[in-house]
């Protein structure tokens, strides 16, 4: 944004950004804008701070605590612990697998972990984090060309990060001004040639003038000349990791009201709330759909005598395809007003919205908001009876709703005809269809027990390399069939999984091997390369079948044994989980406990059926690096 004391056109010409955006630009672009002094700003606008903000809220709501978050504590232990784990989801700057997996080698432990980790995980400095992890936990000592440097890159354990070490750099050794300083930062930042060679000479003179050897000297600028062509503005960074660890801060101390914030500003994303239930889901909290009697307008947390235990959210009315806010609205003020609704029928009685019709009912109803009062199949079956029994109770409403064109039947009491019920793949078609997510299960739940361990999920994807081979499934959701310059058909397939959704890319030679293959709601395996070539993960098929339990079960006889490293103190209810996990994955691979710093090791009892579930669950409470399964050679 440029800003001026007068008229912007005193300074610089302006049109609009195109015939259909009226935007007002500047016809000068970036350079000849700051040559001419004018005061240029970037405002970022930032749904975090949303999500921050609404989190308060709902923990005001239902916990009675007022969260001054500018006040709260930077040494917060479960703060650092989200960081630690790289249970970052929601996490802002912070979600990315990359990202995440530094994390789990850095183990952050204060604030200016967090601000470095800004900083560095972007092109050009991330090939710096692994020196500074090294570092961090004395596997690597820092060195220095000059003992000045070292109170200057200490904190950074000898890495040149921020703008301002340059800065300081150039004060401290070469005996520059504040403001020269400053423009030695401009100069190499931006990459301004002239002045660079000039700032070089410069600064080689001044440390040479403060007794530097020459030859250190310019080892010196030669230095600090890479950092900071990419160095990042602390102050920046900063700010970026503040708002990071005040996410982190109420996830951490309030899971459920910080989960139900987050799902709310990504109402209108499927994929996003597909990976946030998921989220939940590791976290211990249920994500539920949508009931008359317990939702409000956006995601709510439920707080009933179980939540402390069993925390739950709910779907928002808001959330339901054709229910606008004057519906949710009249329903939610009938209820604070009169109390729950009792039935179906007492819902219908009671709320009287001009906005309230048929179709925004069997949308309620389809996804899930009456299930305390029956049956989804049968509420739908009876709909046009009900509404002509409620009719008939409303001889005296003249209002214009949803009933008003609506035989009259003087029923005294109201019989509901039988008829079969939904079937569990009705309703997950109808959430999908009216919440935009499965969310009472999902179609690939079914076979999750079966999937080889190495099948990744579309959330893995998202944030693979590009090239790599990959084992993945899900339900096809949408197809799109082309002919391609040479007239053969090939396809593009979007595959959903719990985490999310990826785009699968079907050639010709892989799609004639499957013609019946690639249809709408079909759940697949595919296995195939990763491709960027669009900047967004995609599958390149090279092989795809129907899933079925049977061909997803794992070849045991591929694995020699599972490991498991147990550390000497070991409660007993960790002892009775992994029993628990063991039990439910019975197989043919033999089990094999060692604990950590013995040399003997034990074939127990069990016996398992290596996967991806049972694998996690080891992962939660062993670590990675204490399991290791074994193929034959």
């Amino acid at each position: 944004m440029l800003i001026t004391k007068n008229e912007l056109t005193d300074y610089v010409p302006l049109t609009r950004a195109s015939s259909a955006d009226e935007t007002i630009i500047s016809q000068y672009s970036l350079h000849p804008v700051e040559d001419l002094g004018l005061l240029k700003m970037d405002f970022l606008g930032l749904k975090n701070l949303t999500i921050l903000e609404t989190a308060v809220e709902i923990i005001a709501k239902t916990m009675g605590d007022q969260v001054d978050i500018d006040k709260i504590p930077l040494n917060d232990k479960k703060t650092f612990q989200i960081f630690k784990k790289s249970s970052t989801t929601g996490v802002f700057q912070f979600e990315s697998s990359g990202m995440r997996r530094y994390l789990k080698q850095l183990k952050p432990s204060e604030f200016e972990d967090i601000i470095a980790m800004v900083a560095l995980y972007r092109p050009g400095p991330m090939e710096l984090i692994p020196d500074y992890i090294a570092s961090k936990h004395g596997r690597k000592t820092p060195t220095y060309l000059h003992p000045d440097l070292k109170p200057i890159l200490e904190k950074t354990h000898g890495i040149i990060i921020y703008q301002e070490q340059i800065m300081q750099v150039a004060r401290a050794l070469a005996g520059f001004t504040y403001g020269e300083a400053d423009v030695l930062r401009k100069a190499v930042g931006k990459k301004i040639k002239e002045l660079m060679a000039q700032q070089e000479k410069k600064m080689i003179d001044g440390m040479i003038a403060n007794g530097i050897n020459e030859r250190i000297a310019r080892q010196i600028w030669e230095y600090i000349l890479p950092f900071a062509s990419y160095g990042f503005n602390r102050s920046h960074a900063a700010c970026y990791a503040m708002i990071a660890y005040q996410t982190a801060y109420l996830k951490a101390n309030y899971p459920a009201q910080f989960m139900a914030a987050l799902l709310t500003a990504d109402l209108n994303d499927s994929d996003k709330i597909a990976r946030e239930v998921a989220e939940c889901e590791s976290m211990g909290i249920s994500v539920l759909p949508p009931n008359i009697n317990e939702s409000y307008r956006i995601f709510t947390v439920v707080m009933d005598q179980d939540f402390k235990t069993h925390p739950r959210i709910r779907f928002g009315l808001e959330a339901v395809k054709n229910v606008g806010h004057n519906i949710c609205t009249a329903i939610i003020h009938e209820r604070k007003k009169q109390g729950p609704y009792q039935t179906f029928e007492d819902f219908l009685l009671r709320v009287k919205n001009k906005d309230l019709n048929k179709k925004s009912l069997e949308s309620l109803i389809k996804a899930g908001a009456f299930d305390e009062f029956n049956d989804r199949q049968i509420l739908l079956y009876n709909l046009e009876k009900i509404l002509s029994f409620v009719k008939s109770n409303n001889t005296d409403d003249n209002q214009h709703n949803l009933f008003a064109d609506t035989p009259l039947i003087a029923t005294p009491k109201l019989m509901l005809a039988e008829t079969e019920l939904a079937t569990d793949k009705q309703k997950l078609a109808w959430e999908k269809e009216f919440l935009g997510i499965y969310i009472s299960s999902h179609p690939i739940n079914d076979y999750l027990p079966y999937l080889d361990h190495d099948f990744v999920t579309c959330q893995d994807i998202l944030q693979m390399k590009n090239q790599n081979t990959i084992k993945t499934a899900g339900v096809i959701t949408r197809i799109k069939r082309i002919i391609t310059n040479g007239g053969k058909p090939m396809l593009f397939a979007n595959i959903e999984d719990h985490t999310g959704s990826t785009e699968v890319i079907v050639f010709t030679d892989i799609l004639e091997k499957g013609l019946g293959l690639w249809e709408e709601d079909k759940v697949i395996k595919v296995k195939g390369k990763i491709s960027n070539k669009d900047g967004i993960n995609k599958i390149i098929c090279d092989q795809a079948e129907i899933l079925t339990s049977e061909n997803t079960q794992s070849s045991q006889t591929q694995y020699q044994s599972l490991t498991l490293t147990l550390p000497q103190q070991f409660k007993k209810s960790q002892i009775d989980l992994l029993k628990k996990i063991l039990t439910d994955s019975p197989g043919l691979v033999p089990v094999i406990i060692q604990i950590e710093d013995q040399q003997n090791n034990k074939t127990s009892s069990y016996q398992i059926r290596p996967n991806k579930i049972m694998l996690a669950e080891l992962e939660n409470i062993l670590g990675a690096t204490n399991i290791s399964l074994d193929k034959k050679s």
